[in-house]
């Protein structure tokens, strides 16, 4: 199947008579790519192999690296948003064969053979035949996707308007290092209001959900080529190191070690 370079070049994967359909998608200039909200009736792998996406699930806000993929089931309500040169490869599966497949909207470390495989049925023709070497190709690229390790690349998204205006705030102005009484007040909230409504809608305290979005930003710039440095203070830290140190506790690894292994996953 041909790359798709724009809209234009898309074929609705649930128009296509196959278990699992495949495709590559690239952005070879800077731009950018908006999906406002959609669905589809098969569930969806998308892998990144250059550049970051950023994909809103219901409840959920996923951001994916290079190296890492996100599935997204089926039926499930998603909007998606890409900036600068981008490179990926997603698949479409159907319900009939997506048994033992994660049933939420997860991100996935994606291992040297499963990118092979989702590279190898990109190339495929839409309609491929099957019964023989392809049918046991998408088989082995299932049971690759079952197995993935999952990453914690994901920010709970609250449904509640007032916080969700929290939301927006913090997120065009992320270096905004304001308290929890002083966006109580930007919402219009007490402080004790604002705290239990957003352990209730996302299961983490503000100042824990407020580190995950720096976290999640801070692994799209970086994917986008910003530095350590530029990260760090667009996202209101005094020092290099306390972002690290910050970074590190996060996902287990320094911003640099992070960015430099999932560039090294590209061949």
């Amino acid at each position: 199947m041909p790359v798709l370079s724009s809209p234009s070049d898309w074929i609705d994967p649930d128009e296509v008579p196959r278990p699992v359909v495949a495709f590559g998608a690239a952005m070879a200039e800077v731009g950018k790519i908006e999906l406002d909200l959609h669905r589809h009736m098969k569930g969806q792998v998308l892998l990144v192999q250059q550049g970051a996406l950023s994909c809103e699930v219901e409840g959920g806000l996923w951001i994916v690296p290079p190296r890492s993929a996100v599935w997204i089931p089926g039926g499930a309500l998603h909007a998606i948003k890409a900036s600068g040169m981008l490179e990926g490869f997603a698949a479409f599966v159907d319900s009939a064969v997506s048994r033992g497949l994660p049933e939420v909207c997860c991100a996935v470390s994606v291992t040297p053979l499963l990118r092979e495989l989702l590279i190898r049925s990109a190339h495929l023709p839409a309609l491929y035949e099957e019964g023989g070497a392809n049918s046991r190709l998408m088989a082995v690229l299932l049971d690759e996707l079952a197995a993935a390790q999952v990453e914690d690349l994901h920010l709970p998204m609250p449904a509640d308007t007032r916080l969700r205006k929290i939301v927006d705030l913090m997120m065009a102005a992320p270096a905004d290092r304001g308290t929890l009484d002083v966006w109580a007040k930007r919402a219009g909230l007490s402080e004790r209001t604002l705290a239990r409504t957003i352990s209730r809608e996302t299961g983490m305290s503000f100042g824990r959900w407020r580190q995950q979005l720096g976290v999640m930003l801070a692994v799209k710039w970086l994917a986008a080529g910003a530095s350590i440095q530029q990260v760090a203070a667009d996202l209101g830290y005094e020092s290099v190191p306390s972002f690290v140190t910050m970074f590190r506790k996060a996902l287990g690894t320094s911003p640099g070690r992070y960015m430099a292994e999932r560039h090294a996953g590209r061949s």
